[in-house]
């Protein structure tokens, strides 16, 4: 949150293209990081009764209304340093935080500190007027797990054995996939028509039912079906729009965010899915290397936009 915030600041007084861009790369490397990390810090901190609904309905749906608060900062500041100023800002209301987040015991008890861990499990067992056992971790255990040094996770890690590399390397392909249609179809709306401002904010709608639908799939089904249903179905109605005809702006608009929503709700999944299959010690690395991925296809999809608009504009005979 730190370089996000501080280099965004830095950017409202850039002098050339140039060091807007260089700043911004800063930026967004500290965004993507923050994100991946506050996700999996809400996942290892909080019960398993409310881990799905923080991943979907809190962190998703929150990042869905600073996606539509946008649009409207957009439309209603149009100088762009004091555009960045304001969505700098916000960043600020984080500093409080730090005292009232605690370290997940989860990642203290991998490195061996379980004397913080067993604190703050402490601590969490008193505010929700819950006794805590007397022994939370047994001295045996824990000599024994200090006496073993368990390792630091590395990269390798996720390719170490054929079945778990089979898994990295199919999520790195879904996640990079997702991006793409989820980045191509956002980046996209200056292109519908209408007012680009409310396609904007519309596209930011959309990820909000497409939040909850993913909250209640992940309550209700498998993982598999549901992501690949929602794929589908994402795929599926933006497939079809070709065969609307032009003059009908409407029904096309209607199905762009019909097809984002199948995608946003995939997109939503895949954080909840990926975490789940990796263990604790390379969990955080594992989303990290598969947010990375999605990265490749968010770098991907402008292309994409561009591609249609040079379809469109090629003259024909």
């Amino acid at each position: 949150m730190g370089v996000q915030t501080g280099f965004s600041f830095l950017q409202i007084f850039s002098t050339s293209w140039e060091m807007f861009t260089v700043l911004f790369l800063i930026v967004g490397m500290g965004q993507i990081s923050n994100y991946v990390v506050a996700f999996i810090l809400g996942s290892e901190i909080l019960g398993k009764s409310v881990r799905i609904i923080f991943s979907t309905l809190g962190v998703c749906i929150f990042f869905a209304i600073g996606y539509m608060l946008l649009p409207l900062f957009a439309y209603f500041i149009r100088d762009w340093r004091m555009l960045l100023l304001a969505l700098t800002l916000p960043g600020v209301l984080c500093v409080p935080l730090w005292w009232f987040i605690p370290e997940s015991p989860r990642w203290l008890i991998s490195q061996g500190r379980f004397e913080e861990a067993e604190q703050i499990i402490r601590k969490a067992a008193e505010k929700n007027g819950i006794p805590a056992p007397a022994v939370i971790f047994d001295p045996t255990e824990v000599k024994d797990m200090k006496a073993r040094q368990q390792q630091q996770g590395m990269l390798l890690d996720l390719f170490r054995t054929p079945n778990i590399a089979i898994i990295t390397v199919m999520s790195l392909l879904l996640w990079m996939i997702t991006s793409i249609g989820y980045f191509s179809l956002s980046l996209s709306t200056p292109n519908l028509h209408g007012n680009v401002y409310l396609n904007c904010f519309l596209s930011a709608l959309t990820e909000v039912p497409a939040c909850i639908i993913a909250w209640l799939l992940l309550r209700t089904f498998p993982r598999r079906y549901s992501i690949s249903g929602t794929l589908f179905l994402g795929g599926g109605i933006i497939l079809f729009i070709q065969l609307v005809p032009p003059d009908l702006h409407i029904l096309s608009v209607t199905l762009v965010m019909l097809g984002k929503f199948g995608v946003t709700s995939a997109f939503s999944m895949l954080y909840v899915y990926t975490a789940e299959l990796y263990p604790t010690v390379v969990r955080n690395m594992a989303v990290g290397a598969a947010s990375m991925s999605s990265r490749v296809g968010s770098i991907i999809a402008p292309y994409f936009v561009y591609l249609d608009s040079e379809i469109e504009n090629t003259p024909t005979k």
